[in-house]
Protein backbone atom coordinates (compact mmCIF):
# COMPACT_ATOMS: atom_id res chain seq x y z
CA UNK A 1 0.00 0.00 0.00
CA UNK A 2 1.46 3.26 -0.95
CA UNK A 3 1.76 6.26 1.45
CA UNK A 4 -1.47 7.67 1.89
CA UNK A 5 -4.00 4.97 1.53
CA UNK A 6 -5.68 4.68 4.37
CA UNK A 7 -8.74 2.68 2.72
CA UNK A 8 -10.52 0.38 5.11
CA UNK A 9 -7.40 0.31 7.25
CA UNK A 10 -6.43 -3.04 6.48
CA UNK A 11 -10.33 -4.52 6.34
CA UNK A 12 -10.56 -6.28 3.11
CA UNK A 13 -12.99 -5.01 0.34
CA UNK A 14 -15.96 -7.42 -0.09
CA UNK A 15 -17.81 -8.37 -2.90
CA UNK A 16 -20.40 -11.12 -3.51
CA UNK A 17 -21.02 -13.71 -5.95
CA UNK A 18 -24.28 -16.14 -6.51
CA UNK A 19 -25.27 -18.39 -9.32
CA UNK A 20 -29.24 -19.24 -9.92
CA UNK A 21 -30.77 -21.72 -11.21
CA UNK A 22 -34.04 -23.89 -11.45
CA UNK A 23 -35.14 -26.46 -8.92
CA UNK A 24 -37.16 -28.07 -10.63
CA UNK A 25 -34.22 -29.34 -13.41
CA UNK A 26 -31.84 -31.09 -10.93
CA UNK A 27 -34.06 -34.15 -10.84
CA UNK A 28 -35.07 -34.26 -14.97
CA UNK A 29 -30.99 -33.48 -16.11
CA UNK A 30 -28.79 -35.80 -14.02
CA UNK A 31 -25.50 -33.65 -13.28
CA UNK A 32 -26.84 -30.48 -14.69
CA UNK A 33 -26.74 -28.77 -11.07
CA UNK A 34 -23.04 -29.89 -10.49
CA UNK A 35 -22.23 -29.06 -13.48
CA UNK A 36 -23.20 -25.54 -12.86
CA UNK A 37 -21.99 -25.29 -10.01
CA UNK A 38 -18.46 -26.09 -11.39
CA UNK A 39 -18.64 -23.20 -13.73
CA UNK A 40 -19.59 -20.85 -10.73
CA UNK A 41 -16.49 -22.16 -8.54
CA UNK A 42 -14.28 -21.24 -11.93
CA UNK A 43 -15.72 -17.78 -11.83
CA UNK A 44 -14.92 -17.57 -7.96
CA UNK A 45 -11.55 -18.55 -8.22
CA UNK A 46 -10.44 -16.31 -10.93
CA UNK A 47 -12.16 -13.02 -9.16
CA UNK A 48 -10.05 -13.42 -6.33
CA UNK A 49 -6.96 -12.60 -8.58
CA UNK A 50 -8.49 -9.39 -8.89
CA UNK A 51 -7.78 -8.14 -5.10
CA UNK A 52 -10.87 -8.38 -3.36
CA UNK A 53 -12.57 -11.06 -1.24
CA UNK A 54 -15.46 -13.04 -2.37
CA UNK A 55 -18.30 -14.15 -0.27
CA UNK A 56 -19.55 -16.96 -2.48
CA UNK A 57 -23.24 -18.37 -1.51
CA UNK A 58 -23.29 -20.83 -4.20
CA UNK A 59 -26.42 -21.48 -6.37
CA UNK A 60 -30.12 -20.20 -5.02
CA UNK A 61 -32.81 -22.14 -6.26
CA UNK A 62 -35.49 -21.24 -4.61
CA UNK A 63 -36.75 -18.12 -2.46
CA UNK A 64 -36.05 -19.20 0.54
CA UNK A 65 -32.37 -19.64 -0.06
CA UNK A 66 -32.26 -16.24 -1.23
CA UNK A 67 -33.78 -14.18 1.94
CA UNK A 68 -30.47 -16.62 3.55
CA UNK A 69 -28.20 -15.07 0.76
CA UNK A 70 -29.20 -11.67 1.25
CA UNK A 71 -28.62 -11.88 4.96
CA UNK A 72 -25.27 -13.38 4.31
CA UNK A 73 -24.40 -10.62 2.07
CA UNK A 74 -25.56 -8.06 4.57
CA UNK A 75 -23.85 -9.38 7.26
CA UNK A 76 -20.59 -9.60 5.40
CA UNK A 77 -21.15 -5.74 3.99
CA UNK A 78 -20.75 -6.49 0.52
CA UNK A 79 -19.67 -3.52 -1.25
CA UNK A 80 -21.15 -4.76 -4.68
CA UNK A 81 -22.63 -8.56 -6.05
CA UNK A 82 -22.02 -10.67 -9.19
CA UNK A 83 -25.21 -12.59 -9.88
CA UNK A 84 -24.59 -15.66 -12.21
CA UNK A 85 -26.82 -16.90 -14.59
CA UNK A 86 -25.97 -20.50 -14.57
CA UNK A 87 -29.00 -21.29 -16.68
CA UNK A 88 -32.47 -20.25 -16.60
CA UNK A 89 -33.79 -19.21 -13.68
CA UNK A 90 -37.01 -17.26 -11.76
CA UNK A 91 -36.42 -14.05 -11.07
CA UNK A 92 -38.39 -15.09 -7.32
CA UNK A 93 -35.22 -16.58 -6.77
CA UNK A 94 -33.24 -12.56 -7.46
CA UNK A 95 -35.17 -10.17 -6.33
CA UNK A 96 -35.41 -11.31 -2.34
CA UNK A 97 -31.48 -11.16 -2.68
CA UNK A 98 -31.29 -7.50 -4.12
CA UNK A 99 -34.09 -6.01 -2.02
CA UNK A 100 -32.61 -3.75 1.04
CA UNK A 101 -28.69 -4.25 0.30
CA UNK A 102 -28.43 -1.23 -1.76
CA UNK A 103 -25.67 -2.10 -3.27
CA UNK A 104 -25.74 -2.64 -7.18
CA UNK A 105 -25.52 -5.53 -9.22
CA UNK A 106 -23.60 -6.87 -12.31
CA UNK A 107 -25.43 -9.69 -13.94
CA UNK A 108 -23.06 -12.49 -15.17
CA UNK A 109 -24.58 -13.96 -18.65
CA UNK A 110 -21.35 -15.98 -19.48
CA UNK A 111 -21.60 -18.98 -21.30
CA UNK A 112 -19.53 -21.71 -21.18
CA UNK A 113 -18.09 -21.49 -24.68
CA UNK A 114 -18.89 -18.80 -27.33
CA UNK A 115 -21.16 -21.15 -29.50
CA UNK A 116 -22.78 -24.45 -28.87
CA UNK A 117 -21.74 -27.82 -31.32
CA UNK A 118 -24.56 -27.95 -32.76
CA UNK A 119 -23.18 -30.97 -34.98
CA UNK A 120 -22.39 -32.57 -31.51
CA UNK A 121 -25.22 -31.12 -29.82
CA UNK A 122 -27.58 -32.90 -33.10
CA UNK A 123 -25.70 -35.94 -32.64
CA UNK A 124 -26.87 -36.66 -29.05
CA UNK A 125 -29.90 -37.89 -30.22
CA UNK A 126 -31.46 -38.49 -27.02
CA UNK A 127 -34.01 -35.30 -26.48
CA UNK A 128 -33.90 -35.32 -22.49
CA UNK A 129 -29.78 -35.20 -22.99
CA UNK A 130 -29.62 -32.28 -25.98
CA UNK A 131 -32.28 -30.65 -23.80
CA UNK A 132 -29.94 -30.84 -20.45
CA UNK A 133 -26.80 -29.78 -22.11
CA UNK A 134 -29.24 -26.51 -24.21
CA UNK A 135 -29.99 -25.58 -20.24
CA UNK A 136 -25.97 -25.50 -19.59
CA UNK A 137 -25.72 -22.42 -22.09
CA UNK A 138 -28.84 -21.28 -21.17
CA UNK A 139 -27.78 -18.57 -19.00
CA UNK A 140 -29.11 -15.53 -22.19
CA UNK A 141 -32.67 -16.63 -21.10
CA UNK A 142 -32.81 -14.61 -18.11
CA UNK A 143 -31.41 -11.85 -18.40
CA UNK A 144 -34.41 -9.48 -19.73
CA UNK A 145 -36.77 -11.03 -17.02
CA UNK A 146 -34.01 -10.15 -14.69
CA UNK A 147 -33.40 -6.53 -16.07
CA UNK A 148 -37.02 -6.06 -16.05
CA UNK A 149 -37.69 -7.10 -12.46
CA UNK A 150 -34.71 -5.00 -11.54
CA UNK A 151 -36.29 -1.87 -13.27
CA UNK A 152 -39.27 -2.24 -11.66
CA UNK A 153 -37.61 -2.54 -8.11
CA UNK A 154 -35.45 0.41 -8.69
CA UNK A 155 -32.46 -1.63 -8.18
CA UNK A 156 -29.11 -0.75 -10.32
CA UNK A 157 -27.45 -3.06 -12.18
CA UNK A 158 -25.13 -4.14 -15.22
CA UNK A 159 -25.34 -6.66 -17.36
CA UNK A 160 -21.61 -8.23 -18.44
CA UNK A 161 -22.62 -10.31 -21.68
CA UNK A 162 -19.92 -13.20 -23.23
CA UNK A 163 -19.16 -16.69 -22.40
CA UNK A 164 -16.54 -18.03 -19.60
CA UNK A 165 -13.00 -17.49 -21.48
CA UNK A 166 -13.66 -14.24 -22.73
CA UNK A 167 -10.90 -11.61 -22.39
CA UNK A 168 -13.51 -9.32 -22.97
CA UNK A 169 -15.89 -10.35 -20.00
CA UNK A 170 -13.00 -11.01 -17.63
CA UNK A 171 -11.68 -7.13 -17.99
CA UNK A 172 -15.41 -5.96 -17.31
CA UNK A 173 -15.37 -8.20 -14.19
CA UNK A 174 -11.67 -6.72 -13.42
CA UNK A 175 -12.42 -3.32 -13.61
CA UNK A 176 -15.75 -3.00 -11.27
CA UNK A 177 -13.65 -5.52 -8.46
CA UNK A 178 -10.83 -2.47 -8.75
CA UNK A 179 -13.46 0.43 -8.79
CA UNK A 180 -15.20 -1.36 -5.52
CA UNK A 181 -11.44 -0.77 -4.58
CA UNK A 182 -11.01 2.31 -5.64
CA UNK A 183 -13.90 3.56 -3.81
CA UNK A 184 -13.01 2.08 -0.43
CA UNK A 185 -10.09 4.36 -0.95
CA UNK A 186 -11.52 7.53 -1.54
CA UNK A 187 -13.72 6.78 0.80
CA UNK A 188 -11.44 6.77 3.57
CA UNK A 189 -8.54 9.44 2.09
CA UNK A 190 -7.97 11.92 5.01
CA UNK A 191 -7.79 15.07 2.60
CA UNK A 192 -5.98 17.95 4.09
CA UNK A 193 -6.84 21.68 3.15
CA UNK A 194 -3.62 24.11 3.85
CA UNK A 195 -4.40 27.98 3.38
CA UNK A 196 -7.49 29.29 1.76
CA UNK A 197 -8.52 29.43 -1.70
CA UNK A 198 -6.86 31.92 -4.70
CA UNK A 199 -8.75 34.97 -4.39
CA UNK A 200 -11.50 35.42 -7.20
CA UNK A 201 -11.12 31.86 -8.85
CA UNK A 202 -14.67 31.55 -7.98
CA UNK A 203 -15.15 28.11 -9.53
CA UNK A 204 -12.30 26.84 -7.87
CA UNK A 205 -14.77 27.14 -4.51
CA UNK A 206 -15.87 23.91 -3.19
CA UNK A 207 -18.42 23.18 -0.95
CA UNK A 208 -17.01 20.45 0.93
CA UNK A 209 -19.78 19.02 3.22
CA UNK A 210 -21.57 18.14 -0.55
CA UNK A 211 -18.16 16.22 -1.52
CA UNK A 212 -18.15 14.80 2.21
CA UNK A 213 -21.04 13.33 1.59
CA UNK A 214 -20.96 12.42 -2.18
CA UNK A 215 -17.15 10.79 -1.29
CA UNK A 216 -17.05 9.54 2.24
CA UNK A 217 -13.62 11.30 2.25
CA UNK A 218 -12.26 13.17 5.30
CA UNK A 219 -11.06 16.63 5.43
CA UNK A 220 -8.90 17.73 7.36
CA UNK A 221 -8.23 21.99 7.48
CA UNK A 222 -4.60 22.50 8.41
CA UNK A 223 -2.61 25.52 10.09
CA UNK A 224 0.13 27.02 8.33
CA UNK A 225 1.19 27.84 12.03
CA UNK A 226 1.20 23.58 12.27
CA UNK A 227 3.47 23.13 9.14
CA UNK A 228 6.14 26.09 10.83
CA UNK A 229 6.29 24.11 13.49
CA UNK A 230 7.71 21.52 11.88
CA UNK A 231 9.74 23.10 9.20
CA UNK A 232 11.31 25.16 12.53
CA UNK A 233 12.35 21.61 13.95
CA UNK A 234 14.37 19.98 10.71
CA UNK A 235 17.95 19.91 11.45
CA UNK A 236 21.15 19.33 8.79
CA UNK A 237 20.27 15.44 8.78
CA UNK A 238 16.82 15.91 7.66
CA UNK A 239 17.51 18.17 5.27
CA UNK A 240 20.41 16.32 3.61
CA UNK A 241 18.09 13.15 3.33
CA UNK A 242 15.29 15.36 1.23
CA UNK A 243 18.01 15.97 -0.89
CA UNK A 244 19.04 12.99 -1.77
CA UNK A 245 15.65 12.25 -2.55
CA UNK A 246 15.52 15.25 -5.19
CA UNK A 247 18.35 13.86 -7.10
CA UNK A 248 17.42 10.26 -6.71
CA UNK A 249 13.72 11.90 -7.99
CA UNK A 250 14.39 15.01 -10.49
CA UNK A 251 16.77 15.82 -12.97
CA UNK A 252 18.12 18.58 -10.82
CA UNK A 253 19.29 21.28 -13.11
CA UNK A 254 22.55 22.95 -12.28
CA UNK A 255 21.05 26.26 -11.97
CA UNK A 256 20.01 25.76 -8.69
CA UNK A 257 21.69 27.12 -6.32
CA UNK A 258 22.35 25.45 -2.83
CA UNK A 259 20.04 28.12 -1.10
CA UNK A 260 16.70 27.20 -2.76
CA UNK A 261 17.53 23.40 -2.94
CA UNK A 262 18.01 24.06 0.79
CA UNK A 263 15.38 25.55 1.07
CA UNK A 264 13.16 23.57 -0.63
CA UNK A 265 14.48 20.26 0.94
CA UNK A 266 13.49 21.94 4.74
CA UNK A 267 9.99 22.32 3.49
CA UNK A 268 9.88 18.97 1.83
CA UNK A 269 10.70 17.62 5.11
CA UNK A 270 8.11 19.16 7.16
CA UNK A 271 5.24 18.20 4.69
CA UNK A 272 6.40 14.57 5.16
CA UNK A 273 5.65 15.05 8.89
CA UNK A 274 3.01 16.93 8.11
CA UNK A 275 0.99 14.22 6.22
CA UNK A 276 2.57 11.64 8.50
CA UNK A 277 0.90 13.40 11.79
CA UNK A 278 -2.66 14.18 9.86
CA UNK A 279 -2.66 10.59 8.23
CA UNK A 280 -3.14 12.30 4.95
CA UNK A 281 -3.77 10.91 1.70
CA UNK A 282 -4.11 13.57 -0.17
CA UNK A 283 -4.09 17.85 0.04
CA UNK A 284 -4.93 20.87 -1.77
CA UNK A 285 -3.13 23.99 -0.91
CA UNK A 286 -2.44 27.94 -1.28
CA UNK A 287 -1.02 30.95 0.92
CA UNK A 288 0.93 33.82 0.31
CA UNK A 289 1.77 35.07 3.50
CA UNK A 290 3.21 38.81 4.17
CA UNK A 291 5.97 39.52 2.26
CA UNK A 292 9.47 38.43 3.51
CA UNK A 293 7.99 36.14 6.31
CA UNK A 294 8.37 32.93 7.21
CA UNK A 295 4.84 31.72 6.34
CA UNK A 296 6.01 33.18 2.72
CA UNK A 297 9.41 31.78 3.05
CA UNK A 298 7.75 27.98 3.45
CA UNK A 299 4.77 28.48 0.73
CA UNK A 300 7.34 29.53 -2.10
CA UNK A 301 9.31 26.40 -1.45
CA UNK A 302 6.56 23.81 -1.59
CA UNK A 303 7.22 22.60 -4.92
CA UNK A 304 9.44 19.97 -4.98
CA UNK A 305 8.23 18.81 -1.66
CA UNK A 306 4.76 18.62 -2.70
CA UNK A 307 5.71 16.60 -6.00
CA UNK A 308 7.52 13.76 -4.06
CA UNK A 309 4.55 13.17 -2.22
CA UNK A 310 2.09 13.40 -5.16
CA UNK A 311 4.56 10.72 -6.70
CA UNK A 312 4.06 8.52 -3.09
CA UNK A 313 0.13 8.16 -3.51
CA UNK A 314 -0.37 12.04 -1.99
CA UNK A 315 -1.46 14.01 -4.29
CA UNK A 316 -1.43 17.97 -3.90
CA UNK A 317 -3.12 20.62 -5.70
CA UNK A 318 -2.28 23.92 -5.81
CA UNK A 319 -4.96 26.88 -5.73
CA UNK A 320 -6.56 24.98 -2.96
CA UNK A 321 -8.39 22.90 -5.54
CA UNK A 322 -9.97 20.56 -3.28
CA UNK A 323 -12.61 19.08 -5.90
CA UNK A 324 -9.36 18.37 -8.56
CA UNK A 325 -7.27 16.81 -5.70
CA UNK A 326 -10.24 14.29 -5.25
CA UNK A 327 -9.88 13.59 -9.08
CA UNK A 328 -6.44 13.59 -8.91
CA UNK A 329 -6.80 11.05 -5.99
CA UNK A 330 -9.12 8.62 -7.75
CA UNK A 331 -6.60 8.43 -10.90
CA UNK A 332 -3.77 7.74 -8.56
CA UNK A 333 -6.07 5.10 -6.85
CA UNK A 334 -6.49 3.49 -10.30
CA UNK A 335 -2.54 3.69 -10.72
CA UNK A 336 -2.94 6.40 -13.57
CA UNK A 337 -1.22 8.84 -12.30
CA UNK A 338 -3.12 11.92 -11.84
CA UNK A 339 -1.43 15.25 -12.83
CA UNK A 340 -2.49 18.48 -11.98
CA UNK A 341 -3.64 20.82 -14.68
CA UNK A 342 -5.45 23.44 -16.79
CA UNK A 343 -5.40 24.72 -20.60
CA UNK A 344 -2.45 26.63 -21.75
CA UNK A 345 -2.94 26.96 -25.18
CA UNK A 346 -4.28 25.57 -28.48
CA UNK A 347 -2.31 24.70 -31.65
CA UNK A 348 -4.83 24.95 -34.28
CA UNK A 349 -2.02 23.99 -37.14
CA UNK A 350 -1.74 20.49 -35.43
CA UNK A 351 -5.47 20.56 -33.77
CA UNK A 352 -3.96 19.58 -29.86
CA UNK A 353 -4.73 21.49 -26.95
CA UNK A 354 -1.61 22.50 -24.63
CA UNK A 355 -2.60 21.55 -21.07
CA UNK A 356 0.10 21.96 -17.98
CA UNK A 357 0.03 23.83 -14.71
CA UNK A 358 3.26 25.30 -12.58
CA UNK A 359 3.46 23.19 -8.69
CA UNK A 360 3.80 19.72 -8.28
CA UNK A 361 3.33 17.61 -10.84
CA UNK A 362 3.03 13.42 -10.90
CA UNK A 363 6.70 12.18 -11.76
CA UNK A 364 5.15 8.68 -12.08
CA UNK A 365 3.51 9.30 -15.31
CA UNK A 366 6.11 11.80 -16.99
CA UNK A 367 7.80 11.35 -20.36
CA UNK A 368 11.32 10.95 -19.64
CA UNK A 369 12.67 12.62 -16.39
CA UNK A 370 11.35 15.37 -14.20
CA UNK A 371 13.10 18.35 -13.91
CA UNK A 372 14.10 20.58 -11.44
CA UNK A 373 14.24 23.90 -12.49
CA UNK A 374 14.72 27.49 -10.56
CA UNK A 375 12.14 29.99 -11.81
CA UNK A 376 12.90 33.98 -11.14
CA UNK A 377 8.89 34.53 -10.57
CA UNK A 378 6.45 32.28 -9.88
CA UNK A 379 3.63 33.85 -12.31
CA UNK A 380 0.62 34.95 -10.64
CA UNK A 381 1.86 34.50 -7.18
CA UNK A 382 4.12 35.66 -4.97
CA UNK A 383 7.94 35.01 -4.62
CA UNK A 384 10.37 32.88 -6.54
CA UNK A 385 12.13 29.61 -6.19
CA UNK A 386 12.19 26.21 -7.82
CA UNK A 387 9.65 24.30 -10.05
CA UNK A 388 9.04 21.55 -11.80
CA UNK A 389 9.18 21.10 -15.68
CA UNK A 390 7.68 17.55 -17.35
CA UNK A 391 5.47 16.30 -20.05
CA UNK A 392 2.89 13.15 -19.42
CA UNK A 393 4.19 9.91 -21.06
CA UNK A 394 3.22 9.99 -24.80
CA UNK A 395 0.42 7.40 -25.55
CA UNK A 396 -3.62 7.09 -23.92
CA UNK A 397 -4.36 9.47 -21.40
CA UNK A 398 -7.89 10.59 -19.43
CA UNK A 399 -8.81 13.16 -18.31
CA UNK A 400 -10.71 14.08 -15.10
CA UNK A 401 -12.40 16.42 -13.27
CA UNK A 402 -15.05 15.99 -10.55
CA UNK A 403 -18.01 18.84 -11.05
CA UNK A 404 -20.23 20.82 -8.84
CA UNK A 405 -23.12 21.54 -10.79
CA UNK A 406 -26.40 23.54 -10.28
CA UNK A 407 -28.90 22.35 -8.28
CA UNK A 408 -26.88 20.51 -5.75
CA UNK A 409 -25.30 18.09 -8.33
CA UNK A 410 -21.98 16.20 -8.51
CA UNK A 411 -20.64 14.17 -11.27
CA UNK A 412 -17.77 13.08 -12.76
CA UNK A 413 -16.47 14.70 -15.97
CA UNK A 414 -14.11 12.62 -17.77
CA UNK A 415 -12.43 12.32 -22.03
CA UNK A 416 -10.09 10.14 -23.46
CA UNK A 417 -7.32 11.05 -25.66
CA UNK A 418 -3.29 11.13 -26.61
CA UNK A 419 -0.59 12.32 -25.49
CA UNK A 420 1.65 13.68 -28.36
CA UNK A 421 4.79 14.68 -29.16
CA UNK A 422 5.78 18.05 -30.49
CA UNK A 423 7.17 21.37 -29.16
CA UNK A 424 6.30 22.74 -25.37
CA UNK A 425 6.49 25.44 -23.54
CA UNK A 426 9.75 25.13 -21.12
CA UNK A 427 8.80 27.19 -18.51
CA UNK A 428 9.55 25.34 -15.17
CA UNK A 429 5.93 23.78 -15.55
CA UNK A 430 4.13 20.46 -16.75
CA UNK A 431 3.04 21.16 -20.19
CA UNK A 432 2.09 18.36 -22.37
CA UNK A 433 -0.10 18.00 -26.39
CA UNK A 434 -2.99 16.58 -26.84
CA UNK A 435 -5.03 15.30 -29.31
CA UNK A 436 -8.91 14.03 -29.27
CA UNK A 437 -11.20 11.73 -31.36
CA UNK A 438 -12.95 15.04 -32.12
CA UNK A 439 -11.11 18.10 -33.00
CA UNK A 440 -9.37 20.58 -30.44
CA UNK A 441 -12.04 23.31 -30.70
CA UNK A 442 -14.93 21.08 -30.15
CA UNK A 443 -13.18 19.25 -27.24
CA UNK A 444 -12.29 22.46 -25.36
CA UNK A 445 -16.46 24.11 -26.18
CA UNK A 446 -17.77 20.32 -24.83
CA UNK A 447 -16.06 20.00 -21.91
CA UNK A 448 -15.81 23.56 -20.40
CA UNK A 449 -19.95 23.68 -21.38
CA UNK A 450 -20.00 20.73 -18.88
CA UNK A 451 -18.97 23.39 -15.95
CA UNK A 452 -15.88 22.08 -14.46
CA UNK A 453 -13.34 24.22 -12.75
CA UNK A 454 -10.46 25.29 -15.08
CA UNK A 455 -8.63 22.35 -13.63
CA UNK A 456 -8.34 18.51 -14.34
CA UNK A 457 -6.67 15.62 -13.21
CA UNK A 458 -4.42 13.96 -16.21
CA UNK A 459 -3.79 10.20 -15.87
CA UNK A 460 -2.13 7.57 -18.57
CA UNK A 461 -4.44 4.70 -20.03
CA UNK A 462 -7.51 4.55 -20.87
CA UNK A 463 -9.57 4.55 -18.12
CA UNK A 464 -13.08 6.07 -19.02
CA UNK A 465 -15.06 2.67 -18.36
CA UNK A 466 -13.32 2.28 -15.16
CA UNK A 467 -14.56 5.51 -13.90
CA UNK A 468 -17.93 5.22 -15.48
CA UNK A 469 -18.17 1.96 -12.72
CA UNK A 470 -16.97 3.95 -9.88
CA UNK A 471 -19.62 6.90 -10.44
CA UNK A 472 -22.00 4.02 -10.45
CA UNK A 473 -20.87 2.87 -7.27
CA UNK A 474 -20.54 6.47 -5.43
CA UNK A 475 -24.05 6.69 -6.95
CA UNK A 476 -23.38 9.77 -9.20
CA UNK A 477 -23.63 10.68 -13.02
CA UNK A 478 -20.36 10.01 -15.27
CA UNK A 479 -20.16 12.32 -18.32
CA UNK A 480 -17.85 11.54 -21.09
CA UNK A 481 -16.92 13.78 -23.73
CA UNK A 482 -16.43 12.63 -26.97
Amino acid sequence: MKSGETSGFGKSIRVGLFGIGLDTYWDQFAGLKERLLGYQTQIAEKMAAFGVEIVNAGLVDKPDTARQTAELFREKRVELVFLYISTYALSHTVLPVAMGLGVPFIILNLQPVPAIDYKTFNALGDRGRMTGEWLAHCQACSVPEIASVFNNAHISYDIITGWLGEDAAWNEIGAWCEAVRVKALVQNTRIGILGHYYCGMLDVYTDVTRLAAVFGSHFELLEMDTLKTIWDSAGDGEIAEQRKRFENQFAVSPECDEYELNRAARTSFALDRLVEEKRLGAMAYYYEGSPESDHENIVTSVIAGNTLLTAAGVPVAGECEVKNVVAMKIMDCFSAGGSFSELYAMDFNDDVVLWGHDGPAHPVIAEGRVALVPLPVYHGKPGKGLSIQMSVKHGPVTFLAVVQGPEGSTFLLCAEGESVPGPVLEIGNTNSRYRFSVSAREFINRWSKAGPAHHCAIGVGHIAGKIEKLARLFGIECRKIA
